[in-house]
């Protein structure tokens, strides 16, 4: 068994697994292994933003993760996917940039997780971004992670706005500023025509020091204690079992499912669901029982005119030619994603936050290459996707057996809270109501999907039915008080009743976020390598 000794061991090269591992050898001082299960993020549908669509179709780098069959759901097995590549999630979502509402921040200071204000987060998230509309208040213009706004070119999406503003809402220039309710533009984390994802941003640039061990199709079995103190990892990689001590602290960023059951099968987590896998239980903690993601359905029109951008662009020698043009040169239609806008909404006004995030489609749910005589055009659609933002409901994370290998149980419980689905429902009326404003008469034909459903009870069975996730699930190991028994973690991610062992990723959020969680799992790693160097920026106190 070969074994070899660092500083820090990062489990999990995913969103914050690139930036940890980017921020904590700087200068030199710590030594750092940063283990991934996946390999390389070399391949051109990573680098082009408009591969998303074969990642996502073919499920490339993808754990392969589905939820339980949900009672509430028609039994029905909804898909969850995670990256398992350099990059994790980063390297194959959709790259939108969504920060979340200043509310969500101040929300999780007040249940415990103290430090953790959107005025102590701010200046994170201006640290590690360049924004391309400049820097000011709100906005980053030096750090390594490139975020542009999007301007798919299709007049739907003025038409769009025009829409949004018939039906009494805001546009917004920016809702990652000072406010975020309104329609805006779309933000993406591209930079030069390619995805800027974590590994691009944080990691690769610092590829070439010393001081950082990267190990690509390296699988963490467990992690080494000694008592209750974190002294290393195992892991499998090649056929070999091998371990790797740290000098100072064990650091899992592995995500929401992979985080609580490496934690369980080293004896941390709910003692009898512990011992009913025959696993001693070192530490009682709720790990993986506070399970969140954000449930959306998608409600889509025809498009009369059959002559969308898009279409025209995915006919084989043209987007054949943009591909080639965008990987080479970062130029060209291949370089920006199709959907041009993002929406946040509340039904409920006397709330702050948004309840309801809007998605658009400029085409349908699995457009195709085509071309004249070989393979016909597929029929155009346009389509707005509510988003329940704050879901009650909770699931968990449970073992399957004791061998890593076997995914973990995901049992959502999506939809137990009646609220949920009545959120929803809220949302659905909100968004036929845009598409129903005269701005969009000429591009909405026939509704496609639902055809025909109309009062509450057809809606709340019809969003049941088709209600997937938007893959942003989070808060299975949640930071917070430590006298609050529901939290894993304490607010400087330290693993409660451990030493040297901390949990920085999307586990570690109190609760779900106000949007799209990349950017937050971002900020959590770049706030949480200060924490581990012993450092923090002053408080925006301005914002």
């Amino acid at each position: 068994m070969a074994s070899s000794g660092y500083d820090y061991i990062i489990v999990g090269a995913g969103s914050a697994g690139c930036v940890l591992a980017g921020r904590l050898t700087e200068g030199g001082a710590n030594s750092v292994l940063l283990l991934e299960a996946g390999g390389r993020d070399n391949h051109p549908y990573i680098k082009v933003p408009l591969g998303l669509g074969k990642l996502h179709d073919h499920k490339m780098f993808d754990w392969g993760y589905d939820y339980e069959p949900e009672p509430q759901m028609s039994g029905r097995k909804v898909e969850a996917m995670r990256g398992k590549v350099i990059g994790g999630s980063s390297s194959i979502n959709v790259m939108a940039y969504v920060r979340g509402n200043r509310g969500d921040y101040d929300r999780w200071d007040r249940k415990g997780a103290k430090g953790w204000t959107y005025k102590d987060v701010l200046p994170y998230f201006k640290r590690m971004e360049t924004f391309e509309g400049g820097e000011d208040t709100w906005r980053g213009g030096k750090g390594p992670l490139g975020v542009i706004v999007g301007h798919a070119p299709d007049p739907i999406w003025d038409d769009w706005l025009d829409a949004a503003k018939d039906a009494g809402y805001a546009v917004n220039d920016d809702f990652n500023g000072k406010e975020q309710l309104g329609f805006s533009r779309s933000q993406y984390t591209i930079k030069n025509g390619r995805r800027c994802s974590a590994a691009v941003a944080f990691l690769h640039p610092a590829r070439g020091r010393a001081n950082l061990t990267v190990e690509t199709d390296a699988f963490a079995t467990r992690v080494l204690m000694e008592g209750t103190r974190a002294v290393g990892i195992e892991y499998e990689q090649g056929g070999e079992v091998k371990t790797a001590h740290a000098d100072k602290e064990v650091i899992l960023s592995g995500g929401a499912f992979n985080s609580p059951q490496l934690l369980m099968l080293s004896g941390i987590g709910p003692a009898d669901h512990l011992k009913s896998h025959g696993i001693k239980t070192l530490v009682d903690l709720p790990v993986g029982q506070n399970l969140q993601d954000h449930l959306a359905m998608w409600i889509m029109w025809a498009r009369p005119d059959n002559t969308s951008p898009f279409r025209d662009l995915l006919r084989a020698d043209r987007i054949s030619t943009a591909f080639v043009r965008a990987y080479l040169t970062g130029k060209g239609p291949a370089t920006i994603p199709p959907s041009g806008l993002a929406a946040f909404t509340r039904y409920n006004q006397e709330l702050t936050a948004p309840e309801i995030q809007f998605l658009f489609r400029s085409a349908p749910s699995h457009p195709h290459m085509w071309f004249p005589g070989i393979t016909p055009p597929y029929d155009d659609m346009f389509g707005i996707r509510p988003v329940l933002l704050h879901p009650e409901s909770r699931g968990e994370v449970l073992l399957r057996s004791t061998n890593p290998r076997d995914a973990v149980r995901l049992v959502p419980n999506f939809f137990s809270a009646q609220s949920d689905v009545a959120v929803l429902r809220e949302g659905y009326k909100l968004g036929l109501d845009a598409v129903h404003q005269g701005p969009l008469d000429k591009f909405r034909g026939k509704r496609v999907d639902p055809p025909d459903v109309n009062t509450d009870k057809e809606i709340e069975a019809w969003i049941k039915a088709k209600a997937i996730t938007a893959h942003h699930p989070c808060a299975t190991c949640p930071m917070g008080a430590e006298s609050d028994k529901a939290a894993v973690l304490d607010p400087e991610l330290r693993v409660k009743g451990t030493q040297g062992l901390r949990v920085i990723d999307a586990s570690s959020m109190p609760d779900l976020i106000s949007g799209n969680i990349n950017a937050a799992v971002l900020v959590i790693a770049e706030k949480g390598a200060d924490i581990l160097r012993g450092q923090k920026l002053p408080r925006a106190e301005a914002a």
